[in-house]
């Protein structure tokens, strides 16, 4: 265990500068989203009140009242992101890429450690899983000051009050931030799961190169297909035979079987294919 947390540790510390810039990115981007959104609002409210004469009620009754929503529906907000999906996706092949085509080629010096592999392909899947956790913590942090930030710029009577718990509900973020256990176990279990099936995916084009492309992307679409199969046959036979919490269920179930299948398969493959 102390070995395979050293890993852990190892593989995030490889990754820690670019995240830091990651999280950082994220912040000031957002925050300055906040302070250009709201200064742009009240410059509206500032030239039709004062220049073209309107009251307060009739400014707000003809434009509306300032919502945090429409800082999370900008670019502002969903950009950074965007760019941390995207890094973090990029880098669930780069993170086994970079250890065969850097210097030395130092997958070969990670497989020789005196560790079972199984704990290299853990590693890099957990060290991945908690950079995601990691930056959903910080969306959490910076989402209370940047509510305040917004509350700050504009006045009590241009803006609607939104709690963090509205704004996550009310946007994609729901989907990063579940509001139950069911919903966190759902959401962040069948993201586990599509990791292992993209790393094993890896393993397979690095253990027979070329011919393992093909294995690869056929080994995707049968997992794919093993997971929806409870939906899919029901699709075939043309009715709903089964209640959704039995659907629920047995989606459970055959993510649970595809996850253990491909962590059992990239082992396999990282013990008896992938030679030192």
């Amino acid at each position: 265990m102390n070995r395979f947390a050293k890993l852990v540790n190892f593989e995030l510390g490889r990754f820690m500068k670019i995240y830091l810039v990651l999280v950082a990115m994220t912040v000031v981007v957002q925050v300055a989203g906040v302070i250009v959104k709201a200064n742009k609002y009240m410059s509206k409210a500032n030239t039709a009140i004062y220049e073209e004469m309107l009251s307060r009620a009739e400014f707000i009754e003809r434009y509306g009242q300032m919502g945090f929503m429409e800082v999370t529906r900008s670019l502002w907000f969903m950009g950074p992101i965007a760019i941390c999906t995207a890094a973090l996706i990029f880098y669930v092949f780069m993170i086994w890429y970079r250890d065969w085509f850097g210097k030395n080629t130092f997958i070969y010096r990670l497989l020789m450690l005196p560790t079972a592999r199984l704990n290299v392909y853990m590693s890099k899947l957990i060290a991945i899983f908690l950079m995601v956790l990691g930056l959903v913590s910080v969306q959490l942090i910076i989402l209370p000051l940047e509510n305040s930030v917004l509350k700050w710029l504009v006045p009590t009577d241009f803006r609607s009050d939104m709690t963090v718990s509205q704004i996550i509900n009310g946007n994609p973020l729901s989907i990063l931030v579940p509001q139950t256990f069911t919903e966190f176990v759902l959401y962040y279990g069948a993201g586990f799961m599509a990791l292992t099936i993209a790393f094993t995916a890896i393993l397979f084009e690095r253990s027979f190169k070329w011919k393992g492309i093909i294995a690869g992307i056929g080994y995707v679409a049968i997992s794919v297909v093993l997971f929806i199969a409870p939906v899919l046959s029901m699709l075939l036979v043309g009715r709903d035979y089964l209640y959704t919490l039995e659907i629920l269920g047995l989606e459970i179930v055959m993510g649970g079987i595809v996850t253990v299948m491909s962590i059992w398969v990239g082992n396999f493959l990282l013990n008896r294919k992938i030679t030192v």
